[in-house]
């Protein structure tokens, strides 16, 4: 067993036995990233304060309940998903994860490994001045994953800022490894071109 397999044992069992503590730290561990993949769904901040809400409340009412046979994490966001399709479902939206793709070449912006082949030509340019403008990149970025389709962003956030396995969020939204794969691409490809746009118009 590893070390960080361990840790998770250590804090699920102060979860169980009620530690404030162990809670504000799985808290301040996830909520961020809560937020951010409810709202992808929800499309509102409000409603995705309120599933993400009902989330940890039912973490905390029903953490004796979990089993260990995935991350602790993985658990946690699957019970999110289903709470937010509910949401969206109340509130008229229907939400498919689902996309197979339909050949248009952006798997080749990667490598097998799912990194670019070639990097933004802004993020060559990031010279000292350049950070001073940090700010208004973060939020041309955080536009440019806003306006991604539901599926794009659901799994972007998921792989690369909540950090889960592809096997997990497979699970947790349903889809294959391969419509995986393809989703993240797009939304990593889109978010690219905006920042490639950026660098141009700078």
């Amino acid at each position: 067993m590893g070390r960080a397999e361990r840790d998770e044992q250590a804090l699920l069992q102060r979860l169980v036995e009620g530690d404030r503590t162990a809670f504000e730290q799985l808290f301040r561990r996830h909520n961020a990233g809560m937020i951010r993949f409810a709202r992808a769904i929800v499309r509102n901040r409000a409603a995705a304060e309120d599933v993400v809400q009902d989330t940890w409340i039912s973490v905390i009412s029903r953490i004796e309940l979990f089993e260990a046979r995935s991350s602790l994490a993985s658990w946690i966001h699957a019970i999110l998903v289903n709470n937010a399709r509910s949401r969206a479902k109340r509130d008229g939206r229907i939400v498919f994860f689902d996309d197979a793709g339909d050949g248009d070449g952006l798997a080749e912006a990667f490598d097998g490994r799912g990194r670019w082949r070639q990097m933004p030509d802004l993020w060559d340019a990031l010279t000292p001045d350049r950070h001073v403008e940090g700010r208004s990149i973060l939020q041309h970025v955080e536009a440019a994953m806003e306006a991604l389709p539901v599926a794009q962003r659901a799994v972007l956030i998921l792989r690369a800022h909540q950090d889960l396995d592809p096997r997990e969020v497979c699970a947790l939204l349903d889809i294959s490894e391969g419509n995986m794969r393809v989703l993240l691409h797009r939304a990593r490809v889109t978010v690219r071109n905006a920042l490639d746009r950026l660098a141009t118009d700078v």
